[in-house]
């Protein structure tokens, strides 16, 4: 989960190339003209040989004072065009595609020259007038062989001298292709390419700067065997996770280290560089997809409006804060009961965590009158209600906090923000509110009916957004994983058949904005999460990526209210597709927030059974528990 070395040895040489810059600027002017003296070795060969032929292999006829004087004129033009516009001009990448067009072009205007002088028979005698024609094409591909030969030359020496790390690039398209091309060309990138892998069948007999495409991934410890690689490089940019979770399991049996390129549109300039290459880390495995947002309507709901955020110095709270920086809001207020979290989310977004600006306010939302007094002052006009608890296990012996937290603490917001006649309001929900089975799922479904009655009953809009887990948020099991592994194990997973969606803390807080904007007015948005992930595939990737193989992996059992699987709707909830292919809307039955408020429950069962009670009033009577 750490880059690569070769991005501080890619830094190193810009600085290198930075201090010794004038030395490098001549030794590359006297590169170029050592090759414009081979090519005119070439040319005059070429002038030479295309004579001999011609002649029927006699030697009398080729050295006379015509032929001569044609391979002066050829000398002449071709020095002077390739100086102003051809291969002389500026430094290239020898064999590059940009050097043989350059070449080419000064070979053909060489051979213009040529052709017109012969056909000038006072300028030129004895001459044959096929002559240019023949020697152009000879003096072309020998420019061209001279140029190819010594690169490939080069790259076998490399090789041959073992001090670059041989390596497989799976991905033959055009992030692979760019890749591969700059990986040979750097002789200090530190990698040696020997063969491609790619999927599709159509590039089976590519070859790209002598390395071939030698199969699939089926291939792939076949190839590392017979090409004694030492690493694979994945240069798939938009591959989703799954992908990547194969690829690597079939690279770490076949014996290789594993490396992903990122996007293209990340790296500097579109040409990726080993530099750009880094470690696979557990973001690669789990939760890496495209997500495309609608840019211009996430702006247009922000831009010059107050946002409040409650739960900024949590994970998904100050991600939703520094993405919403990113929009030009006019106030950007941070809320949280956590000192310590905002002074980071403060850190992140100002560089200091000073703690005396306006918009950070210290509060907690179990706080009626807080919040009254919190929303009376800033009156925003965009809230995100990030604040929750919801560690499972720990509401499961306390349900009394997720009642004062999650459901009094959210109506508490709901109230102040409708006092001040807030224009949008996007409550954050969890999927463990569809068909709940924990006091976590109960409470947050709780809230999102408490959502669902504000939109019933006041102006502006009023929606809950479900996701499901979020890597590297706080408490997330790779957290918890990540610690056990380094304390030397055991890694303790509760069922082997229990798996979860899993999703980014960038990607989740960018479908929460785009949600916001295409929300329906109570319902709730739920973001799509692709394929649930077995949590003992996440405990056995981050042991294989921790590189020690004695860690053990504990069963403890299932936990109260803990599914095996969860779920984004619940079996009575009619999903509808939005105008996101990653969002869908479901309704959800509203409950009077007057009512809520008057309930007066004092003990962690009495909480719990009203909880379970109120989630479950859309499902069969005989589900439910009477509080």
């Amino acid at each position: 989960m750490t880059y690569t070395h070769a991005g501080i040895r890619r830094r190193t040489d810009i600085g290198r190339t930075l201090v010794g810059s004038g030395g490098s600027t001549r030794r590359q002017r006297v590169h170029r003209w050592v090759w414009a003296v081979v090519d005119v070795v070439v040319w005059v060969g070429a002038i030479l040989g295309a004579a001999w032929l011609r002649y029927d292999f006699s030697t009398a006829p080729v050295l006379t004072r015509g032929i001569g004087l044609a391979c002066a004129i050829a000398v002449g033009v071709h020095l002077v065009v390739g100086a102003v516009v051809g291969p002389y001009a500026v430094g290239h990448d020898r064999g590059s595609f940009e050097e043989t067009r350059d070449v080419g072009r000064t070979v053909l205007l060489t051979m213009i020259a040529l052709v017109l002088v012969t056909f000038s028979r006072h300028l030129v005698d004895g001459v044959p007038r096929s002559l240019p024609i023949t020697a152009g094409a000879f003096a072309m591909v020998g420019m061209f062989a001279t140029r190819f030969i010594l690169r490939s030359w080069r790259s076998r020496r490399q090789d041959a001298e073992g001090e670059e790390k041989k390596v497989i690039v799976f991905g033959a398209g055009e992030a692979g292709q760019r890749l591969t091309r700059s990986l040979i060309r750097d002789p200090h990138s530190g990698f040696h390419p020997v063969a491609l892998l790619d999927d599709d069948r159509a590039k089976a007999r590519l070859r790209m700067e002598g390395i071939r495409v030698r199969g699939t991934r089926k291939e792939m410890a076949h190839v590392a065997d017979k090409y004694d690689a030492s690493v694979l490089i994945i240069a798939l940019p938009l591959a989703e996770a799954s992908t990547i979770r194969e690829i690597t399991e079939l690279a770490t049996d076949a014996g290789l280290d594993v490396m992903v390129l990122p996007k293209i549109s990340e790296i500097i300039g579109g040409r990726p560089t080993a530099g750009d290459l880094r470690d696979v880390n557990v973001a690669d495995l789990l939760g890496r997809r495209p997500v495309e947002l609608d840019m211009a309507a996430i702006a247009d709901q922000i831009a010059g409006k107050k946002v409040l955020v409650t739960g900024a110095g949590g994970s998904i709270g100050s991600e939703l804060c520094r993405q919403i920086a990113r929009f030009g809001p006019d106030k950007l207020y941070l809320l949280d009961r956590d000192e310590s979290g905002l002074q980071a989310t403060q850190m992140s977004l100002d560089g200091h965590g000073l703690l005396d600006s306006d918009q950070i306010i210290l509060g907690n939302i179990r706080d009626i009158e807080t919040m009254e007094h919190v929303f009376s002052t800033t009156k925003p006009d965009i809230v995100f209600h990030a604040a929750a608890l919801k560690h499972l296990p720990l509401l499961e012996s306390f349900p009394l906090e997720a009642w004062k937290t999650n459901v009094l603490g959210t109506l508490n917001v709901l109230t102040a923000a409708a006092n001040v006649g807030v224009g949008t309001f996007v409550n954050i929900s969890t999927d463990k509110a569809a068909n709940p089975s924990c006091v976590l799922g109960y409470s947050k479904r709780v809230a999102e009916r408490l959502t669902a009655d504000f939109a019933a009953r006041f102006p502006g809009q009023y929606v809950s957004v479900r996701f499901g887990n979020v890597l590297g948020s706080r408490g997330s099991v790779v957290h918890a994983f990540t610690a056990q592994i380094e304390r030397g194990g055991p890694v303790t997973v509760t069922h082997p058949d229990v798996e979860r969606y899993f999703m980014l803390i960038p990607e989740a807080c960018q479908l929460v904005l785009q949600a916001s904007t295409i929300g329906s007015d109570g319902e709730v948005m739920v973001l799509e999460m692709g394929e649930q992930v077995k949590i003992v595939d996440v405990a056995h990737t981050l042991i294989r990526m921790s590189g020690r193989r004695d860690i053990e992996i504990v069963y403890t059992g299932l936990r109260p209210g803990e599914k095996l699987g969860e779920e984004l709707f619940s079996p009575h909830e009619e999903r509808k597709q939005t105008s996101h292919e990653l969002v869908y809307s479901v309704a959800v039955p509203d409950i009077g927030s007057d009512w809520v408020r008057r309930e007066s429950l004092t003990t962690h069962d009495r909480a719990a059974a009203w909880m379970r009670n109120e989630a479950t009033v859309d499902q069969p009577e005989d589900t439910r528990v009477s509080a």
